[in-house]
């Protein structure tokens, strides 16, 4: 069987060159070319699909303080199709737990996944996606960044249509054992990011905001059972005692506050 893939070339990066107050830095844009995939992609925690395979891995994340490679690698692939925008997260991890269970909880308080996607590229109104290993969801939209005063978050806004699965290479919740990690996979709708009734929401030749971030905790076992160690005081950067990853460089004040990367889906060339 032939199977033929639509490739864009997506700009992952910040502008050619930005540079924050926060920390007087240049940042060097990355870069990431996706598929758009012909063949079907069932979302089951799995990179089995012949999809993923013709998708390369995004260099490994880094601290999100000291742009150091982290312990534990954490890596994505991303495909596309006219319906879906696809993520595959693969993290190492010796300690796959979770607890939170419900949906829109403070994910964050697990180890964790997320998304930031702004469609319109202003830092303004973008959404954001945390999943724990659970497969449990947090989906909110933000009106403006967190370091700005009167901030709405729209912790009630959910991604409809929204498919994801967790495959843990391990036991989830065992400190008896060690464990490989967990591989995340998800379908967004483009829908979901539609302004209007006439807005076309594939963002072909427009760029959009996004970037990805992985939450690492510090834990400790207590009679048999993870516990998250707690900041003495909250951190935007949640890494204080947590450890905060993200593919992306920014820094620790910018991350929640607009300064994502950017991507580009040009016009379709035929992979034949």
């Amino acid at each position: 069987m032939e199977f033929k893939f639509k490739w864009l070339p997506i700009a992952l990066g910040f502008l050619s060159v930005m540079a924050f107050s926060q920390s007087k830095k240049t940042i060097v844009p990355k870069t990431y070319v996706a598929t758009k995939t012909t063949t079907p992609i069932v979302i089951d925690g799995e990179d089995t699909d012949v999809a993923w395979s013709k998708a390369e891995w995004t260099e490994l994340f880094e601290d999100i303080e000291n742009g150091i490679k982290p312990k534990y690698a954490t890596k994505v692939k991303m495909l596309w199709d006219e319906t879906n925008f696809y993520i595959l997260a693969k993290m190492e991890e010796p300690h796959v737990w979770a607890n939170l269970k419900q949906r829109d909880t403070i994910i964050f308080y697990n180890n964790d996944f997320e998304v930031f996607i702004d469609p319109d590229n202003d830092t303004y109104n973008y959404y954001e996606l945390e999943i724990n290993a659970l497969n449990t969801a947090w989906d909110l939209f933000l009106t403006k960044p967190y370091r700005e005063p009167d901030i709405v978050v729209a912790n009630g806004w959910d991604i409809p249509g929204l498919k994801s699965a967790v495959k843990v290479n391990g036991t989830i919740n065992n400190p008896n054992d060690t464990d490989e990690g967990w591989v995340l996979e998800m379908a967004i709708p483009w829908a979901s990011y539609k302004t209007s009734y006439f807005d076309k929401v594939v963002p072909i030749d427009k760029f959009w905001r996004v970037n990805f971030s992985r939450v690492n905790w510090q834990h400790s076992i207590k009679n048999g059972i993870y516990e998250r160690k707690k900041m003495p005081m909250e951190s935007s950067c949640r890494n204080t005692i947590g450890f905060g990853r993200q593919w992306a460089s920014s820094t620790c004040t910018n991350q929640k506050n607009g300064a994502m990367s950017i991507f580009l889906l040009k016009k379709e060339k035929t992979l034949l």
